[in-house]
Parts: structure tokens; C-alpha cells; sequence
């Protein structure tokens, strides 16, 4: 909301529904199911008369295809939809100009963290993290960096990924 708020006030954006607070925009329990209902009455509530709906950020890609499903489901026009965690089904999504994005944490990259951290205790040393405040508590992480994965860069984000890279091709 750091990053959307300043664009609400000022009106680029337009959140129709009116809900931007964590509460209202959770989904219980991260399910598909959830996220489809939620979307489905939001949908109902909000762009049943017309109004077009042009976007909605999913905090994974499995919510994403869900909230896919239900546009789809209404007959609206699909809308820009993120996701998050670069999973199979979503990236077929993405290369088929269904789902727009997702984001890709190379988990290569996170297992040799991992292991060079459990070596790192083994060892009896402090693992070497930055810290995260996560609004309770500031907790020791390590942190990868994010990258937006589009149609138009998706073969070259998964160029060594062998479960990914097949799927950008043709």
C-alpha cells in the first residue's frame, strides 16, 4: 500500500470494491476456493453494471488463476492479474496471455541459502541475515530478490530452469 496509496490519492487508481485494508483483503486460509468466492461477489458487488475491471494484485499465483477463473466466470474482459511463486500452471497462464505476471524467487537460490545457513548453526556460528520487521518483531532473514516475470521476459527469467524453461518455448 506504500506504493499504491500516493496513485489512490491522487486517482490514478480506483479501487472500486473500497477495500484496501489487510483484513478486507485477506484470503482465508490462502485457498483457491476462497479467493473465488471472494472474487465472484466482488465482481457482483462492484462490476455487474458495467464498470470494467482492470486489474487485481494476488499475493500467489494459485489466487491469481482463481480470481482469473471468476472474470472469466462473469464474462468480463480479462484483467491484468499478478501472482507470485512462478508456479507451472501460472507461467502456462502467463505464455498463453492469460495471467499477466508472477514472480519468480530463483528456489535453486533458496535451498543453497538454506543449507549454507543450517551449516552455518551446525557450526556454531550466527548466521549471517538482515533483519525484517515484520510489525511484531524484527526476525532474522535472508532475502532473494524478486523478479517480475512476464510473457515478454519469462524465457529469459527460466533460461536454466529445466521444469520452466520447456514451457516459455513456441
Amino acid at each position: 500500500m506504500s506504493v499504491l496509496q500516493p496513485l489512490i490519492d491522487d486517482g490514478t487508481l480506483n479501487v472500486v470494491s473500497g477495500q484496501t485494508e489487510i483484513a478486507q483483503t485477506a484470503t482465508q486460509d490462502w485457498l483457491a476456493e476462497n479467493a473465488q468466492e471472494r472474487m465472484d461477489n466482488l465482481i457482483q458487488q462492484n462490476y455487474s453494471d458495467g464498470t470494467e475491471l482492470h486489474g487485481v494484485l494476488s499475493p500467489n499465483d494459485t489466487l491469481a488463476r482463481a480470481i482469473l477463473a471468476s472474470a472469466s466466470d462473469a464474462g468480463l474482459e480479462t484483467p491484468v492479474v499478478t501472482g507470485q511463486d512462478s508456479e507451472v500452471e501460472s507461467v502456462k497462464s502467463i505464455m498463453a496471455g492469460q495471467q499477466y505476471s508472477t514472480i519468480s524467487k530463483d528456489t535453486r537460490k533458496l535451498v543453497a541459502d538454506t543449507i549454507e545457513l543450517i551449516q552455518q548453526l551446525q557450526q556454531g556460528e550466527t548466521p549471517t541475515t538482515e533483519p525484517m520487521d515484520n510489525g511484531s518483531t524484527e526476525v532474522p532473514s535472508v532475502l532473494l530478490d524478486p523478479v517480475i516475470v512476464t510473457k515478454d521476459n519469462a524465457a529469459e527469467v527460466y533460461a536454466d530452469d529445466p521444469n520452466l524453461a520447456p514451457l516459455t518455448e513456441g
